[in-house]
């Protein structure tokens, strides 16, 4: 009794961490190829214009690719997605090893991209499959959360270190190991398609998905928070270049955010029986308006930094409620397309999101936006009260 107990305790928490691993290892393999190929793009003596046009197809891949990964991650579970990632994932760094030329740089963007979100939707989805309990489901996401913010740091770390001591070919050559990584922990796994295969294949389109109110809402919570976070990103060097100060201590107000959103993952898994989804996405909400009131009276690089650091702790804290909330509205045999779904909306605001920001920026100034944007956020706040019930 014991015995099998301790084995049916250990069974999720092994599937879990392969997840995790699996994510960590596919999206460090995407950010260290955001990171490499505009900076060959601008070495091969290419202007910010097409560079921005490079970062922004890294995006667009997932946004098109989104809903057709989801409903085949239904059909076929987790391995067989997860497979076909890491293949296109590596294809695209070698493709950039071989040829480093702008077009084939193009080319990698889409395909690492495409791949770090089709592995992201099969792995959200799988979670969901493995665990049902929403304290334990918050814990879950809250790992997951916890890898893809230790991926941001592995991939540019690894492809900086690589760019410098040997070059761009072998920097593309060491990120294209990373999605091998991934496939070793994925190996070991379970896998499961849609329970009701006969409903799956007389549904209508996803879209009907976004008729249901619960996941409307949610959707528009998600693509304002995503879109808080891309103006944070964007605009912060804007404002710190108007008032003069250094890259290094504009680097560092924009590390102080991603420190905060890591920090706050790793203490969600702690109180996650303690939290309730609405109020954390209320909370989190309310603070960002606050705070980007605050952000363009903030001169000095010390109470920026604050500011910066304050964001990332409540703006990291939603994406395991969001997930949470996700698994408990979404239909369980399209909980698939309802991942993709959230994977368009935040993609969909990193594409459109610089450019509406800097033509705003040039009419009402980087203050204006901040202004503009706590403005929404305050009042987005008031649809997170809808799940009060949920």
């Amino acid at each position: 009794m014991p015995e099998s107990r301790l084995s049916r305790l250990q069974g999720p928490g092994r599937e879990l961490a392969r997840l995790m691993l699996v994510q960590l290892f596919l999206n460090a393999c995407v950010t260290g190829t955001r990171m490499a190929a505009p900076l060959q793009a601008l070495r091969l003596g290419h202007g910010e214009a097409l560079v921005g046009c490079l970062i922004a197809l890294f995006a667009l891949s997932q946004v098109f690719l989104a809903l057709p990964a989801g409903r085949y991650c239904e059909r076929h579970g987790l391995k067989r997605p997860v497979v076909a990632a890491v293949a296109v994932a590596m294809a695209g760094c070698a493709i950039a090893a071989a040829w480093p030329v702008f077009p084939v740089l193009c080319a990698s963007a889409v395909l690492t991209g495409g791949a770090g979100g089709v592995a992201s939707i099969a792995v959200q989805r799988h979670t969901a499959r493995i665990v049902s309990e929403p304290a334990a489901l918050r814990k879950a996401y809250s790992w997951q959360a916890i890898g893809l913010a230790l991926s941001n740091v592995l991939g540019p770390v690894a492809a900086g270190v690589m760019i410098d001591s040997a070059g761009f070919r072998a920097a593309f050559l060491a990120i294209a190991t990373l999605p091998l990584l991934a496939w070793l922990s994925v190996r070991g796994a379970t896998t499961s398609v849609s329970k009701p295969p006969e409903v799956a294949n007389g549904r209508g389109g996803a879209w009907e998905l976004w008729r249901d109110p619960g996941l409307r809402r949610l959707l528009v919570i998600t693509c304002l928070l995503s879109s808080c976070w891309d103006v944070h990103a964007f605009l912060v060097p804007v404002l710190g270049h108007e008032r003069g100060l250094p890259a290094s201590v504009i680097g560092s107000i924009l590390g102080a955010f991603g420190i905060a959103a890591a920090a706050v993952r790793l203490l969600t898994p702690l109180v996650a029986a303690q939290l309730r989804e609405w109020a954390i996405l209320f909370g989190a909400m309310a603070v960002t308006a606050i705070l980007f009131g605050l952000y363009p009276l903030m001169h000095a690089a010390l109470a920026m930094g604050l500011c910066s650091a304050l964001l990332g702790f409540t703006l990291g804290s939603t994406q395991p409620m969001v997930m949470s909330l996700l698994h408990q509205l979404a239909p369980e045999h399209r909980y698939g397309e309802a991942v993709a779904m959230r994977v368009i909306v935040n993609n969909m605001s990193s594409v459109s999101i610089p450019m509406v920001s800097g033509l705003a920026g040039s009419l009402i100034g980087a203050a204006g936006v901040f202004w503009a944007a706590g403005l929404m956020a305050g009042a987005g706040a008031r649809l997170a009260l809808g799940f009060k019930r949920t």
